[in-house]
């Protein structure tokens, strides 16, 4: 159940004032103890009960002070908890905010280095007519890719030979199977899929044999 503070101040204000009347009877209860165990003509039987009542009283009296003033430790412990827990869930949801922001930024930066290279490669290609040299820069710069892409936990779906899967795969169309063998299996994959780890963040589009 949730308590803000100012419930808890009324909470602890009520119980202060019943544990202040609680004591204002005891007062007066003692006080007419006292009283009678004053009274000359009472009995002597019955001013031994009076004083006995008066002690019993003062006992109580210090199980209540001391109540109270567990009750005051135990309240101003509740108010501090109340107050830092509600300072966690304020930094707390600064720091989601904060996350959510820049939470990419490491990913940024090495895709940044990527596009060094693919800039590096262009400024050759424009000062070289070797095709072999081009073409295995290229090979060089994808290959640096897909390592960063495997690093961050992507990774490629499967489609070569593969038996269709929709939890996997989209067929952009169907064709007859060249071979009994595959029916019902991708023939070729017009573009790729990945993974996030383990989840689809997008499916491979394929042909499918029928």
């Amino acid at each position: 159940m949730k308590h803000t503070k100012g419930e808890a101040k009324n909470n602890e204000a009520e119980n202060s004032k019943e544990v202040l009347n609680n004591k204002h009877k005891f007062e007066v209860n003692k006080e007419e103890c006292l009283s009678d165990s004053l009274n000359e003509d009472a009995p002597k039987e019955s001013t031994e009960e009076t004083l006995t009542e008066c002690n019993e009283l003062d006992a109580a009296k210090e199980v209540l002070e001391d109540l109270q003033a567990k009750f005051v430790q135990l309240n101003d412990a509740y108010l501090r908890t109340l107050a830092e827990f509600d300072n966690y869930r304020k930094r707390t949801l600064r720091e989601k905010a904060e996350l959510i922001k820049t939470g990419g930024e490491s990913v940024l930066i090495n895709v940044l280095d990527v596009v060094d290279d693919v800039e590096r490669g262009i400024a050759s290609s424009k000062m070289t007519q070797d095709v072999d040299a081009l073409r295995e820069g290229m090979e060089l710069i994808h290959s640096k890719f897909i390592t960063f892409l495997k690093q961050n936990g992507i990774k490629e779906i499967e489609t070569e030979g593969k038996v269709f899967n929709t939890d996997h795969h989209e067929a952009i169309v169907t064709v007859p199977a060249p071979d009994e063998s595959l029916k019902g299996k991708v023939i070729e994959c017009v573009q790729k899929g990945y993974y996030l780890h383990d989840k689809v963040i997008r499916f491979a589009k394929v042909v499918v044999g029928e």
